[in-house]
C-alpha cells in the first residue's frame, strides 16, 4: 500500500468481528513497532501483547469502562521505561523521551495494523495504575497507550 493511502485509510475503530488475528500479522505489527526511531536508539519502552480475556477485561475497566478494549482479539500495551531513558538522558529522558519513544512505536504499530488489513483504536484514557496492575508491570514502566486490534466489525 502506498504510504499516503495507508495514512488516509487508517481510522479509529471500536467494533471488532471477534475473528482471531493470524500470528504472522501480529509479528509483523510488532516488528514494525520495534523498528520505530527512539531517543539515542535506546528503545526505552516495552510492548505487551494481551490476548487472554481476563486481562483484556481488566484493561477495559482500567480504560474507564471502554468495552471495545476487551472485545478486540488482542491489545498492545505500550509502556515507557523511565529508568532506561534516564540512564542516558537524566530527568528529561525519564519524563519525556521514553514517553515519546513508546508513542512513536504505538503510532508505527497502528499504521502496520492498517497495512495488514486490521483495525485499531488508540486508547489513552485510562488509569495508569490499573493498566500496570492488569499487565503486571514493574514500577519503572509507565503505561502510555493501548491499541486494541482486530478485524473491523
Amino acid at each position: 500500500m502506498e504510504f499516503l493511502d495507508l495514512v488516509n485509510q487508517r481510522r479509529s475503530v471500536r467494533s471488532f468481528t471477534g475473528q482471531e488475528v493470524e500470528q504472522e500479522k501480529i509479528h509483523r505489527i510488532l516488528h514494525v513497532a520495534r523498528s520505530a526511531p527512539s531517543a539515542g536508539g535506546l528503545k526505552a519502552y516495552q510492548i505487551i501483547t494481551v490476548r487472554d480475556q481476563e486481562t483484556k477485561h481488566a484493561l477495559s475497566e482500567a480504560a474507564l469502562g471502554q468495552e471495545f478494549v476487551a472485545q478486540a482479539p488482542f491489545v498492545l500495551v505500550f509502556l515507557a521505561d523511565e529508568n532506561l531513558s534516564a540512564s542516558k538522558y537524566g530527568v528529561r529522558g525519564a519524563k519525556l523521551f521514553c514517553v515519546q519513544d513508546a508513542t512513536i512505536a504505538a503510532a508505527y504499530a497502528q499504521l502496520a495494523a492498517t497495512d495488514q488489513g486490521l483495525a485499531s483504536c488508540w486508547v489513552g484514557a485510562f488509569s495508569e495504575d490499573a493498566v500496570a496492575q492488569a499487565v503486571g508491570t514493574r514500577s519503572r514502566l509507565r503505561p502510555v497507550a493501548m491499541l486494541p486490534i482486530g478485524y473491523a466489525g
